[in-house]
């Protein structure tokens, strides 16, 4: 227990995303596009763990 745990947004689920909100957009509704793709994006942050400092690695 302990360990931290790195999550990354692939190349793949990037372009999962993106064509939900390409699918949305072409039904006339790029309002409902932004707004998906912020919360997508708010759900993903709140999975970060707040306890964990990041620091740059030289």
């Amino acid at each position: 227990m302990g360990q931290g745990r790195e999550v990354n947004i692939t190349d793949y689920a990037a372009s999962k995303i993106a064509e939900v909100a390409w699918f949305i957009e072409n039904k006339g509704m790029p309002i409902t596009t932004k707004k998906f793709i912020d919360d997508v994006f708010e759900s993903i942050e709140k999975l970060k763990n707040k306890t964990i400092r990041h620091r740059i690695c030289s």
